[in-house]
């Protein structure tokens, strides 16, 4: 079960000691992980990738890449680690987390951008690492990695 955020003033994000293995990727942002036994839809916080899967919507550009490498990070059996922000789930009733695996720590939000396979979208008020992904954004931009230097803009 995921905790609730520290009220400490200082904005911070909230870990869980649930049991979290990745069920499936379902694009380069999205993916569904067992909790706790449950299966729940997962949107990753503070990026966008390009889309692959949305209804009426063209396979954008690297979207392919980036649903090929979240599937590389992060294959099915993978155990994970899960922080969730001031939101816990979207309008579509997604939950909102913040993604490392509990392998070696990667935190795989902010590698997705540092990699060049997203983009940044801070939504307040969950946008307690945004100043990481823009740090790791501007340094993929300016060296042409991933989908800065394949995708026009």
């Amino acid at each position: 079960m995921l905790g609730s955020a520290c009220s400490s003033g200082t904005k911070t994000s909230t870990r869980s000691s649930a049991s979290v293995t990745v069920d499936r990727v379902v694009d380069g942002d999205t993916l569904v992980l067992i909790i706790d036994g449950k299966k729940e839809k997962v949107r990753l916080i503070g990026i966008d990738t390009p889309e692959t899967v949305k209804p009426n919507t063209p396979v954008q550009c690297y979207g392919l890449e980036a649903s090929l490498a979240l599937k590389a990070m992060l294959p099915a059996g993978t155990k994970v680690r899960i922080e969730r922000d001031e939101e816990a789930r979207d309008r579509y009733q997604r939950l909102l987390l913040y993604v490392y695996r509990q392998a070696d720590d990667v935190f795989v939000n902010l590698q997705l951008v540092q990699q060049g396979f997203a983009r940044i979208m801070s939504i307040a008020p969950n946008t307690a690492h945004a100043p990481y992904f823009a740090t790791a954004a501007n340094a993929a931009n300016a060296a042409a990695i991933g989908l800065w230097g394949a995708c026009p803009r």
